[in-house]
């Protein structure tokens, strides 16, 4: 399996370790931005496995536990005698604190959101910013006393020690978040912790990703063969040109139509990546298979394991037909793995994805899965495929999710109602891009509801189905916002897919962010 970070050296890679933070993701895109590479890993992760990592510098995420909790996180001491550049944020700090034998306490005044900061000592961490300014906390714990070989460079109001250093060990701690975006000098704080403190240089950059990804391919692949499973959205599309230029016809892409796609999709596909990509590009028509593996499933989760499931098994099919296979190659991204399954650090398990079933993980085990996007986010890959020379059309594609339209389908799901959200998904995305609105949002999809309402249409009383529009703005789907349209536009919208999709009678519009709510129904 590839691993990412090769050909990134010392001096400019950061180990992340995760304490289980709702931001662990945002710093390593805040990092990755400033064009330090930056990776996430476990807070339990060892020693001996941090000096194989070879990092440059060790930030410590913050976390929702208190440290003086039974079974609170606990990093080793040891990690702090590795003589790297270290900076605790929020819970992070805490352990700074607690390894040099601080004190951290419950708070009798908690702070979350805005609060304001000064600061009492000249640091590296705040070169050249204002004394006075705006962070964001999150936090219900204060350290009491710090440790006798730090001293205190920030206060807030509530938070006597709201920036210590160790200026002498390179070792830094923050009680607030640099990495969000309502720290008004976040950018700066890190990057003064990477380029003035660090002495790292911004040289990780999407071209030289690429570079280290081809060559990691390679030697990965030799002369083998692999398997990639092309849905014609914008992860496989990047990881099949990747793999392309990396192995040339080595690569067999197999694009399996379950019969849960968008309108025209498969037609769309072969016509793209066989015609104009020439790609060996093997077609599968397995709509009647999923349909008939489907029939009776209301549970999300189960849907999305059997749409997996079968996935392999029409794989092993197709492969069969071209021979054996040396490695099957998928376009996980980061998000996917998180939300999956906690590989990272303590967070909870939001949703399994198809990619992450137990005949996939398997094979990750055994060391036969190609990820090559696993640790990047959308916006990343979008800019990976721009740097690939791939049509901004195909790039700026909205995420579509790989169990398809299954998941779009509250409750059972049957050849109908894949019609009618097909039909009403075309109609939404259609008016959105001539509203010029498309590039613009993150994702836009129709869901079909297991309801049916009253309607009246021609003087005659119905009883019709209901179909749910789902529009949100985010940067990396992560955290996402419901989308205001314009009142003309949505009218437009509910009245087509009324009036031209038959079966349905009402329209409603899902105006919950992310979080609590996620952004697919299922």
């Amino acid at each position: 399996m590839i691993e990412h970070g090769i050909g990134i050296s010392s001096q400019n890679k950061v180990l992340i370790l995760d304490f289980g933070s709702q931001y662990t993701q945002l710093i390593a895109r805040k990092i990755r931005e400033l064009h330090v590479y930056a990776e996430i890993v476990p807070y339990t992760i060892t020693i001996a496995e941090i000096t194989k990592e070879n990092p440059g510098a060790i930030i410590l995420s913050g976390g929702p536990s208190s440290l003086y909790e039974d079974n609170a996180p606990h990093i080793s001491d040891d990690l702090f005698s590795l003589g790297l550049p270290v900076l605790g944020i929020c819970y992070g700090l805490y352990a700074v604190v607690n390894a040099f034998h601080g004190i951290i306490n419950p708070s009798p005044f908690k702070e979350y959101g805005r609060a304001t900061i000064k600061l009492v000592e000249e640091s590296p961490l705040f070169k050249d910013l204002p004394r006075t300014q705006t962070v964001w906390m999150s936090h219900g714990d204060t350290v009491e006393r710090i440790p006798e070989t730090f001293k205190t460079i920030a206060r807030s109001e509530n938070a006597p020690y709201a920036a210590i250093e160790n200026r002498e060990k390179k070792i830094y701690g923050v009680q607030f978040h640099p990495e969000v975006y309502h720290t008004q000098y976040g950018k700066e704080i890190l990057c003064n912790f990477l380029f003035t403190i660090c002495n790292f240089q911004p040289t990780w950059t999407m071209q030289s990703f690429i570079d280290a990804a081809i060559n990691d391919i390679r030697n990965v692949v030799k002369d083998g063969t692999v398997l990639l499973g092309l849905s014609g959205g914008v992860d496989s599309s990047v990881t099949a040109v990747l793999l392309q230029r990396a192995i040339g016809n080595h690569l067999y892409c197999v694009f399996v139509n379950n019969g849960l796609l968008r309108k025209d999709e498969h037609r769309k596909v072969i016509e793209r990546f066989k015609k104009h990509l020439k790609l060996n590009l093997i077609y599968a028509d397995a709509e009647e298979h999923f349909l008939h593996k489907l029939k009776g499933v209301i549970d999300p989760e189960e849907k999305r394991k059997i749409i997996g499931k079968e996935f392999i098994t029409i794989f092993k099919q197709e492969a069969a037909k071209i021979g054996t296979f040396d490695f099957l190659a998928q376009g996980t991204l980061y998000p996917d793995v998180i939300e999956s399954v906690s590989t990272k650090g303590p967070s909870d398990t939001i949703k399994s994805h198809h990619n992450r079933v137990p005949e996939v993980l398997e094979l990750i085990n055994e060391g036969k899965v190609i990820e090559p996007l696993k640790e990047l986010f959308k916006d990343e890959v979008r800019e990976l495929g721009r740097q690939l020379g791939m049509p901004e059309e195909l790039i700026n594609r909205h995420p579509f999710p790989g169990p398809g339209l299954a998941i779009r389908i509250i409750g059972e799901v049957t050849r109908e109602r894949l019609a009618i959200v097909r039909e009403a998904d075309d109609i939404l995305i259609e008016e959105i891009k001539n509203a010029h609105f498309y590039n613009k949002l993150w994702q836009a999809f129709a869901v079909f509801l297991p309801v049916k309402s009253v309607g009246v249409m021609g003087d005659k009383r119905t009883y019709d189905n209901v179909i749910a529009l789902r529009v949100v703005t985010s940067l990396d789907a992560m955290t996402a916002d419901w989308a205001y349209l314009p009142e003309d536009l949505m009218r437009r919208i509910s009245t087509r897919i009324i009036n031209e999709v038959k079966g349905v009678n009402r329209v409603v519009y899902d105006i919950s962010s992310k979080p609590p709510s996620t952004i697919e129904w299922e």
